[in-house]
């Protein structure tokens, strides 16, 4: 048993078939459009007002809406009538499989029960640190930021999974890290499998494809994300009372057995559940 989204579920357990989840998602995708999106389609925005929010967010821990309206390229009204707008259209999966006829409305319920049974031990709803950990605060707001920063910059859906205290991180495809010193020291790390370097290479790099860009131009894409993370980390830290510095990033390329917390730190290790398959950890080893 693992950490699971409802559709791998439903699959995984023979309730619907892989075809119709496919064909679901699909309907998903044309029904649910970004905020973006939306306000585009409303003729709000234009497509250049939104690159230009979706940069200035690479600096500020906003929200897409509420920085269009600071921006002055929406009035409130129009960004309550653009999220409205949203939440009346929005297409949840289950709803999906019932409208191309892989699920009655009574079987979606009661399967929407037993996943929330089965997964209720995987999932966090909020970031927990286990055990004594020393400016716990700090580092709370360092995986929240994390998360915000995966929504909005890389634009992933994920479920982040409960932190663990551990003494070697798994090997997986590439590691980019920062160091972080002043008032605290740490390392920062983002764990990501090949998949999910390529899909933080689109984001950045806003390309629809990065299949002839070679592997520097894309463990360059992951340090730059975690350049983004830890910039608006120490910024918030700073507002918290509390110094911090940062130091250029670097990639690692973990050996098959792993990468051994160092000694006289502690190790914490996020789960970020993006897909089947597809494997992103966020990791802070502090220095006791």
């Amino acid at each position: 048993m693992a950490v699971k989204f409802f559709g791998q579920f439903l699959v995984e357990n023979s309730l619907v078939s892989r075809e119709a989840l496919i064909k679901a998602i699909d309907l998903q995708d044309q029904k649910n459009l970004k905020l973006g999106e939306m306000a585009i389609s409303m003729g709000y925005v234009t497509q250049t007002e939104i690159e230009r929010a979706h940069n200035a967010q690479m600096s500020k821990d906003m929200k897409l809406g509420d920085l269009l309206v600071e921006m002055g390229i929406l009035t409130l009204n129009q960004l309550n009538d653009v999220i409205t707008r949203q939440k009346n259209t929005h297409l949840y999966i289950g709803e999906a499989l019932v409208l191309v006829g892989a699920l009655s409305a009574e079987k979606l319920q009661q399967y929407l029960a037993d996943f929330k049974a089965d997964q209720a031990q995987y999932v966090s709803e909020r970031i927990e640190l286990p055990g004594s950990i020393a400016n716990n605060l700090v580092w709370e707001m360092t995986a929240d930021l994390t998360y915000k920063m995966i929504t909005r910059v890389l634009d992933l859906q994920f479920r982040p999974g409960k932190c663990q205290t551990v003494t070697t991180v798994d090997s997986n495809f590439m590691m980019a890290a920062m160091d972080l010193s002043g008032d605290v020291e740490a390392r920062y790390i983002i764990s990501v499998s090949e998949a999910i370097q390529k899909s933080v290479a689109k984001a950045i790099l806003r390309e629809d494809t990065v299949d002839d860009e070679p592997l520097e131009v894309l463990e360059d894409t992951v340090m730059e994300f975690v350049n983004v993370v830890c910039g608006n980390v120490a910024a918030k830290a700073s507002q918290m009372g509390v110094i911090m510095e940062i130091n250029p990033p670097v990639t690692i390329h973990p050996p098959a057995t792993g990468l051994s917390v160092p000694t006289g730190h502690t190790g914490l290790c996020f789960p970020i559940h993006i897909g089947e398959d597809n494997k992103m950890e966020l990791i802070i080893f502090i220095k006791s």
